[in-house]
Parts: C-alpha cells; sequence; structure tokens
C-alpha cells in the first residue's frame, strides 16, 4: 500500500511539472511576451523593413526607398553631456533639445523614442563617430521614400510620423514610427509598410549588454513590403498636370472597361519630394497655409461643382427611360425656356429651332431638357415622388455616394431627392417642379466632383454599366481579385437608350451639325463629349458676386470599344469648349496616339495662364467677365 501510495505521489508530482512546463512554454507565451516588454533589463531594437515599391500600369517605377537615419533616445539611460555641441550637431537649439527629452520621458523614461527623425546619410556620416559621447543617443537605421517622379503628389500620396489617433488605433505602431498619410501610401499602408521585426537584448544592472535575451527565441525578422503596381498611366498623369500649370480644377481619366483610373490630376500641385525627409515639416506647414491655391487639397476628388451641361445627358437618359420622350420627340427653342406665371426665362445659345435628344445634346439646347425634366417629374402624382424616381435613376450611376473605392480620400456629391427638397426648402410640402427646373440643366442643387464626371462619362461609354472607379492594378505581381472591382454594376437604364445619347455626344464634334465642340476634333480620333459651363458665385466684402464661369467638358474616344473616358473642370475657365475641351482633346490624343498632332492648340493651353482670372476677387478691381 505504502508503495502504491509512493508511486501515485511520484506520478502526481510528475504530471504536474510537466503541464506547468507546458503552460510556461505555450499557453503563456503572449504574457512572457509581454513581460519582455515591461521588462527594464531588456531593450528592444526594431529592425524596419523596406516599404513596398510602386509602379505605374505599364512598369514604371514611381516611388522607391532611401537609407535615413533617426537619432533615438532612452531618457533614463541619458547621462551629463556637453548639450550645446550635442544641438549644434544635430541643427537644433537648445530649447527645442529641453522639449524633445521632455517628450520622451512622458512617453516613457524606458523604451526608446525618436528625438530627431530622417537624417539624410551625409548627416549620419558625420554624426556617427561623436555618438559614443552622448549617453542615452544611439542612430537606428530605416528607409523613407524617394520619390522617382516630380507628379502625382496627390495620388501617390505621403508618409508621416504617427499621431496619437494612429497609436489609438492600431498598436502595431509606436511613437516615432512612420504611416501613410495620404494617397496610395494611405490606402495600401498594410501591404506596403510590411512587418518590422524586433530583438530583444539583455542588459545586466549597470546597463551592459549580456546579448540576445533567450538566446533569441522571441526575436522576429523584419517582412519587406509588397511591391504594387497602380492604374495611372504616368505619361499621361504628366501630361496632364502641364496642361494644368497656372490654372485651378482638376482632369480625372477612366478606362471603361475596367474602371481602371488613368490620370487624377488636381491642380495647383506639388513635387511628392518636398514631404520627405527632415523638411517635411517645414514644406507641408507651407503648402497646408497656401489658402490661395490649396495644392494640399485634391479637386479631382473633393471638389464639388454644378456638373453644367455634361448632366443633361443623364436627363435625357432618364427621360428616355421613365418613356416621357422618344428619340424623335421634340420641343422647340425660341432662345431659352420660358416657365412660371412671372414668365421667367431660362436663356439658350443653341441658335433656336426644334429640337430631339440627338441635336439637343449636339447643341447643348436648355429648353429641350427642362422640357424633358419636367415632364418626367410631371409623370407621377406629386414632385416629391417624381424627384425620387428620378433620383433613384441617377444614383444608379453610382453618383450621391462613395464608390467605396481604394482612394484615400473623396466626396459624395449631391443628387437631389424629394425628400431633400421637402425637408430643406418646403417643409410645408407645398413645392412645384419647376421649383427644382435649374436640375435640367446641371445648376440648382446638383453637385459632382469631376472623378464622378469621370465615371458618368465612363457608364455612359458601357451603354450603361460600369466598373467601380480604382487605383489598384496587381499587387506583388498579382492582379487585383475584388469583385467590387472587376464585376459591372449595371443602371436602371435600358441599354437601347443609350444610341440616341452617343449619337448626341458624337455630333458635339461635327462641324456640320454645329456641335458646340466641332473646333476640337482630333484626326483620326472618333470623340464623343459634352461641353458645359457652372456658374460661379462667391461672397466678396460680404455680398455674393458672379465670378467667371466654370469650364467644364467630358469626353470618351473611340465612340465603339471605348479606351479612355475622361472629365476636365477648369476654375474661372469661362465655356467648356475654352480651356477644358482643349485639354480634353490633347489628353485622349496623347493617350491614344502618343503623340500631339495638335500643336498650336497644345501650345495655347500650355501658355496660358488664368491667374489674373483668380485674382479679381482679391484685387478690388472691377469685376467683369471677358470673353
Amino acid at each position: 500500500m505504502r508503495k502504491l501510495l509512493l508511486y501515485l505521489v511520484v506520478i502526481s508530482v510528475g504530471v504536474i511539472y510537466t503541464g506547468r512546463l507546458s503552460y510556461l512554454q505555450l499557453l503563456n507565451d503572449n504574457i512572457v511576451a509581454t513581460d519582455i516588454t515591461n521588462d527594464s533589463a531588456i531593450k528592444m531594437v526594431y529592425d524596419y523593413p523596406q516599404r513596398g515599391y510602386v509602379y505605374d500600369r505599364n512598369g514604371v517605377l514611381l516611388v522607391a526607398n532611401q537609407p535615413s537615419y533617426d537619432v533615438m533616445v532612452i531618457p533614463r539611460e541619458v547621462k551629463e553631456f556637453d548639450i550645446p555641441e550635442f544641438c549644434k550637431l544635430l541643427k537644433i537649439t537648445e530649447e527645442d533639445y529641453e522639449k524633445k527629452l521632455a517628450k520622451a520621458k512622458k512617453r516613457s523614461w524606458r523604451i526608446p523614442s525618436v528625438f530627431v527623425a530622417q537624417m539624410a546619410k551625409s548627416e549620419y556620416a558625420f554624426l556617427q563617430e561623436k555618438m559614443h559621447r552622448f549617453k542615452g543617443f544611439y542612430i537606428q537605421k530605416r528607409s523613407i521614400r524617394n520619390y522617382q517622379t516630380a507628379v502625382g503628389a496627390n495620388v501617390l500620396g505621403s508618409i508621416g510620423e504617427v499621431n496619437n489617433t494612429d497609436l489609438k488605433k492600431n498598436p502595431y505602431y509606436q511613437s516615432g514610427e512612420l504611416i501613410g498619410k495620404t494617397g496610395i501610401e494611405k490606402s495600401y499602408e498594410n501591404e506596403l509598410r510590411g512587418v518590422k521585426g524586433v530583438q530583444y537584448i539583455q542588459k545586466d544592472i549597470h546597463n551592459k549588454v549580456l546579448g540576445s535575451y533567450e538566446n533569441g527565441r522571441h526575436d522576429t525578422l523584419a517582412v519587406n513590403g509588397k511591391d504594387i503596381q497602380i492604374t495611372i498611366d504616368s505619361k499621361l498623369q504628366e501630361y496632364g498636370e502641364q496642361l494644368m500649370i497656372n490654372k485651378r480644377g482638376g482632369i480625372v481619366a477612366i478606362e471603361p472597361s475596367s474602371g481602371e483610373i488613368l490620370a487624377l490630376v488636381t491642380a495647383p500641385s506639388y513635387n511628392p519630394n518636398l514631404l520627405v525627409g527632415r523638411k517635411r515639416s517645414k514644406n507641408y506647414t507651407k503648402l497646408h497655409y497656401d489658402s490661395i491655391n490649396k495644392p494640399l487639397y485634391d479637386r479631382g476628388l473633393l471638389a464639388m461643382y454644378p456638373p453644367g451641361s455634361p448632366f443633361k445627358t443623364l436627363n435625357a437618359l432618364v427621360a428616355l427611360q421613365e418613356e416621357v420622350i422618344t428619340p424623335q420627340t421634340t420641343y422647340t427653342c425660341h432662345h431659352g425656356y420660358v416657365y412660371g406665371r412671372s414668365g421667367r426665362k431660362m436663356g439658350c445659345h443653341c441658335g433656336s429651332g426644334k429640337r430631339n435628344v440627338i441635336n439637343g445634346v449636339a447643341k447643348s439646347c436648355n429648353a429641350f431638357f427642362a422640357n424633358a425634366y419636367r415632364q418626367t417629374i410631371s409623370k407621377y402624382a406629386t414632385p416629391r415622388e417624381g424627384m425620387n424616381v428620378w433620383g433613384n435613376h441617377i444614383k444608379s450611376f453610382g453618383l450621391g455616394d462613395y464608390f467605396d473605392n481604394d482612394l484615400s480620400t473623396g466626396r459624395t456629391g449631391r443628387i437631389p431627392t424629394g425628400e431633400y427638397y421637402t425637408n430643406t426648402y418646403f417643409k410645408h410640402n407645398k413645392w412645384h417642379v419647376l421649383n427644382t427646373i435649374s436640375n435640367a440643366i446641371g445648376q440648382g442643387q446638383v453637385e459632382m466632383t469631376p472623378i464622378q464626371l469621370a465615371h458618368m462619362t465612363a457608364t455612359i461609354a458601357n451603354r450603361g454599366h460600369y466598373f467601380t472607379p480604382h487605383i489598384i492594378k496587381s499587387i506583388d505581381e498579382k492582379p487585383i481579385n475584388n469583385d467590387h472591382f472587376t464585376k459591372p454594376k449595371q443602371t436602371t437604364i435600358t441599354p437601347a437608350h443609350f444610341e440616341p445619347v452617343i449619337q448626341g455626344m458624337h455630333d458635339v464634334f461635327s462641324m456640320k451639325k454645329g456641335g458646340t465642340a466641332r473646333f476640337l476634333n482630333v484626326p483620326g480620333i472618333e470623340i464623343c463629349g459634352k461641353t458645359g459651363t457652372a456658374e460661379n458665385f462667391a461672397i466678396v466684402e460680404g455680398e455674393r458676386k458672379q465670378l467667371t464661369d466654370h469650364s467644364i467638358f467630358v469626353a470618351f474616344a473611340p465612340k465603339d470599344n471605348p479606351k479612355i473616358a475622361i472629365a476636365v473642370f477648369v476654375e474661372n475657365g469661362y465655356y467648356g469648349a475654352r480651356w477644358a475641351g482643349k485639354i480634353s482633346s490633347l489628353m485622349i490624343e496623347k493617350y491614344l496616339n502618343g503623340e500631339i498632332t495638335l500643336k498650336a492648340m497644345e501650345k495655347l493651353v500650355l501658355e496660358k495662364s488664368l491667374e489674373e482670372e483668380y485674382a479679381k476677387p482679391l484685387s478690388g478691381k472691377p469685376f467683369t467677365i471677358n470673353e
């Protein structure tokens, strides 16, 4: 019996020890890892990976890396030294030194913090041999961006130090580390950043390094970021930015058959290399406070404008779908559209006469589209119901909402509904279709961003289906496999209804039919387009004053099997064909043919500045609209 009891005791003790060891080795790994970070005798040294490279759609390298060096500090290890000499070496003031050290202490006395970030290689070489004099400080190598291009800053974006919000959102990051702030650097941060490695170093009570903790069992290797290929054509992007020098606005070009964004231009812009290295903060501040040019404001994605006459194409499609007109329906234009009891008139410059869908689009007849819009809304029992039906058709193009795409920013635009008018303007619920008649010509309460205009045009080019606009083409040479981007979405408009509208857009370029862009033809390319002019108002010294109209143009080419759809918006550019139309034709020829034959047009656009127009509200000079 005693023998049996002894065996039981031995076995029980063995089981307990085995269980405890298993717990410590397997189940307690996370606790051990946490304890490591809290152990003052263990120093963590991070190994930062190379950030992924970025290429354009044709394999042109746009973004690479360059070495950078951070001066790190561990506050509890800082000993007395020559502070003025140290500050001179780092090119900071003694006041800066105290502020940076206090910030590091507030974060942690024993965990390393970035003291001076992103020193260049030349600065590192000079400083490295002197660092032994300054106890508690050391240099840590990492890589920062090296932009191989001077354009596309809004597309490529930038990286910068994490802020408190970033740290709260994601425990992966430590204070002083870098994160994508804008553009694709932000959208594809997880893919581009890679995974940092960490080495745990054990020290004795005298702060002397003993070696790797537990023979490096908890150490991890860095994993480099993934290379990505974006949909942008860098040559087209560069050309678009050249055409928009000394102008304000946006250009967005999309491949209709895929939804891939070919160019995303905002003007004015800046060189992306300005936001790299130690001068990033100073340059960012300068760009941020430029309230006149707003170079950090992506007009292609964020600026909401009245779409003007290009919106007439959608009103024609909705009217055809609702069967209130046919391709043969005509309305007579008497130099405009007269409406309401007071005989208000919506003027028109089409030349007057009978108009149908095709020549209504070609000549941009306000009277035709005012009648078609009115018939659409009036088909239903109440204006509210009619507006909801109309709004649902328009929204089926993906408008009035975020695209839910892979761009780092954007705005919804506005497609008004019956509820919008009732809740915002007519709470008594007594209103008439004529209260909203400006929507017929893309004015009123309708607002769209340039990317939405380009997307609308691509959808028309596709005869009623679209792909969500996106900017990623492949990751680590693997094409995207995302249904949201690769599967087509259908509008509520029957494909057959697009044909007369597209014919009208084609006739916009017809000299014989008096199209509004008849002087903008590109030899050998069948272009379909639509000119647009949008009223422009500003508050000047407390008064609402009308400024020079915005110039708008949308187009796609070729007419059949289209390869590019484009929207151009030039602020204060007067009428659609004047500047936006010329830029559209040049961009289309550049993309499809690679060379420009319209040399005179190109010279005119490249040399023209609209700075005088933009200075009018600020100069105090009398306002006039000049041809």
